[in-house]
């Protein structure tokens, strides 16, 4: 049994279960006895709890995120650190995880994409605005309620956790949704968040994240080299507008992010309201790894008449000019002639002569000013030259660095700290047969050049050997054991998730993605659905022996029992009166399994009865005074909200049954008990409906 339920914290809160466990701590559900509220409680586990320097910044960023106060953030209540226990008291929240909640639902569609991420840059904003940077934004750590909001978890708990930068186990969660800079160790900023948010805004519209491996730091080095496919290659219908806004807070460069969550929200809004709008956004051009594409695809009339006529993607100036130039009006050329009298002429010629004899003497004077100008020039560049070379060249001389030689070191975290004379930049990754995966295969300026100090220094990562393309094979019918067992054998990492399905059997596959006849690669992640059989619904089972056949039927269907086996019987009870049910009544029972009901063929008709025949069928045939107990079906009325209905003996106030009826029901069954035929009046909520006749025998 856990050592903490059943303990009381601090005088105060009571640990009741077990309700989460991550790497770092356990997540329990608890009363708080002083304010009498159910609270969720996360204790540190003991190896991080022993770290007297943890346990100092745990609390003083605990006491931090506790002044945080947003409704898409869940709020802190209280932290303690003492030698029995180190936790945070957190508002209990009644929903899901954002990542299971995917899992559940695969791609979302882009309206829900919008609702989610909108909510999750407003938490952000208001933590950026206190100074809080959350460092580990990832669907795990965001919980999504019933009523459709969410609410961001952890808030500066991360940076506690991630005192140690190197990518352990614990880092296998977060590094999927990890930025560049935190990938290198280095500086963090509310413009890291933003990244992370894009990444969960990817993996929402493409059912899986930007970059995979087989382990964290091949998934860190992806992130630093950047590259990741366009999320509409894998889900063409992404809107532009909304492609752009990930792709964008999802740049390589921190510069080139959108600098705070309000601007990232701003654009949300726009595209809220225009989901065909497209953004103008500016990158850096001069290095192709910082350059984010945007979706070349034209997805208006006008952008695929721009592209046809120019060959490159249209933007909001691009089809402006175009429309222009098709409306702009056509100039016609033409000869004007101006007919006027010879004094106008001669007028013209002398005021002509005029301005010519003018202009002779400024010419004059700028002659000479140009000659004296010229003669200073050339002195002044002369001085130029002489400091130039005996000085400021002279003096970049002596910073000029020799290049070292990188081709086959390790490029990871640190890398750039080790060679600060210059300005390490990295091309995208290659694959090679020759270097393994994360050693440099190529670098430019090469090894030993001379160089200035502070230069750019570029280099190209290996990936290692290409791995051999394969085609995915058909799993779906066979048994999730086999299909695991098969692609593993094959060098694939193969991983299972349940699904229920009414047309396969539990431990059948479902389906796979990829797909059959896709193509795959060796080592890449392969996702088998394996059914979990229908959905199992139970329903108690009523009470038919005595009743009609029909009525049994009718009764049967609308309980949504699919399995019922009608068999006839010798007896002497009247025809098509129910005998025998095979499970007894008010057992829960689930509707697809067999259930057999034993009906009467009637009595049994004699032409000659004896005299103890007729005296037993006398005895048989005789009425009975013991009560019987039946399930009736009543039609009720139809509503909207959910209502008691009341049986009562005719003209009596007793009430002999009472049932609440769900919204949109309009039959329900009863259990009573009597003899002969009797009438009963039906009530809901008090109010009288009808008088109902039913027969017991």
């Amino acid at each position: 049994m856990d050592q903490y339920i059943g303990r009381l914290l601090d005088n105060r809160y009571e640990i009741l279960e077990v309700i989460g466990t991550g790497g770092m701590a356990v997540v329990y559900k608890a009363r708080c006895h002083r304010l009498n509220r159910l609270v969720a409680i996360k204790i540190l586990k003991d190896e991080f709890a022993r770290d007297e320097e943890f346990r100092r910044r745990f609390h003083a960023e605990g006491e931090a995120v506790a002044m945080l106060s947003h409704p898409n953030i869940v709020q802190v209540y209280d932290v303690s650190t003492s030698e029995s226990a180190n936790y945070i008291v957190m508002e209990l929240i009644d929903g899901i995880s954002m990542k299971q909640y995917m899992e559940k639902k695969g791609v979302l569609n882009w309206k829900e994409t919008l609702h989610f991420s909108m909510q999750i840059a407003k938490g952000l904003e208001h933590a950026h605005s206190r100074g809080i940077v959350h460092r580990d934004i990832k669907p795990h750590n965001v919980m999504v309620l019933k009523n459709g909001s969410v609410k961001v978890m952890d808030f500066g708990i991360a940076r506690v956790m991630n005192k140690s930068n190197t990518l352990t186990k614990e880092a296998l969660g977060s590094v999927h949704y990890i930025s560049p800079e935190q990938a290198k160790g280095g500086h963090t900023d509310n413009r890291s968040d933003i990244y992370s948010l894009s990444v969960v805004m990817y993996e929402m519209m493409t059912g899986r994240p930007p970059y995979d491996g087989e382990s964290a730091v091949a998934v860190a080095i992806q992130h630093i080299n950047g590259g990741a496919p366009m999320p509409s290659t894998l889900n063409p219908n992404i809107p532009g507008g909304l492609e752009q806004i990930i792709m964008k807070g999802m740049a390589l460069e921190v510069r080139d992010r959108y600098a705070s969550a309000t601007e990232m929200l701003q654009d949300m809004e726009e595209f809220r309201k225009n989901p065909a709008i497209l953004f103008q956004y500016r990158f850096l051009r001069d290095d192709s790894t910082q350059a984010i594409p945007l979706n070349t695809q034209p997805r208006t009339t006008a952008e695929k008449k721009v592209q046809a006529k120019t060959g490159t993607r249209a933007t909001t100036d691009s089809i402006r000019l175009h429309q222009s130039s098709q409306t702009a009006p056509k100039r016609t050329t033409g000869v004007v002639v101006n007919v006027e009298n010879q004094s106008i002429r001669r007028a013209q010629q002398r005021r002509k002569a005029e301005v010519r004899k003018k202009e002779e003497e400024r010419s004059r004077v700028a002659t000479t000013a140009i000659v004296i100008c010229s003669a200073v020039a050339v002195i002044a560049i002369v001085v130029f030259l002489v400091a130039l070379f005996n000085g400021a060249l002279l003096n970049k001389e002596k910073d000029i660095v020799e290049v070292p030689y990188l081709e086959g070191e390790t490029y990871g975290a640190g890398f750039a700290e080790k060679y600060a004379d210059f300005n390490i930049r990295t091309l995208p990754q290659e694959y090679d047969d020759t270097y393994p995966a994360g050693q440099i295969i190529r670098q430019q300026p090469e090894g030993g050049e001379k160089v200035q100090r502070g230069s750019d220094l570029w280099i190209t990562v290996s990936m290692g050997p290409e791995p051999e393309a394969k085609t995915m094979d058909n799993l779906v019918g066979a048994s999730g054991d086999d299909a695991y067992n098969l692609l593993e054998n094959q060098g694939f990492a193969p991983l299972t998730k349940k699904e229920s399905s009414d047309v396969y059997e539990e431990g059948i596959v479902i389906r796979t993605d990829p797909i059959a006849g896709a193509e795959v690669t060796v080592g890449q992640t392969v996702y088998i659905y394996i059914s979990t059989g229908p959905d199992v619904v139970m329903e108690p089972m009523p009470n038919v022996v005595g009743m009609e056949l029909e009525r049994v039927k009718e009764l049967m269907d609308q309980l949504g029992f699919t399995k019922v086996r009608y068999e006839p019987m010798e007896s002497q009870k009247p025809k098509n009166e129910v005998i025998y049910q095979s499970v007894a009544k008010d057992t829960k029972t689930d509707v697809t399994s067999e259930i057999i009901i034993h009906y009467s063929e009637g009595p049994q008709e004699t032409t000659a009865p004896t005299e103890n025949t007729q005296e037993t069928t006398e005895s048989t045939t005789a009425p009975t005074t013991e009560e019987t107990e039946i399930t009736i079906s009543f039609k009720v009325p139809e509503r909207d909200t959910e209502y008691r209905l009341e049986v009562r003996p005719k003209g009596s106030d007793e009430v002999v049954a009472s049932k609440l009826v769900p919204p949109g029901v309009a039959s329900t069954y009863v259990n009573l008990k009597g003899t002969g035929t009797q009438s009963f009046d039906l009530y809901a909520d008090g109010e009288y409906i009808r008088t109902e006749s039913v027969p017991f025998s």
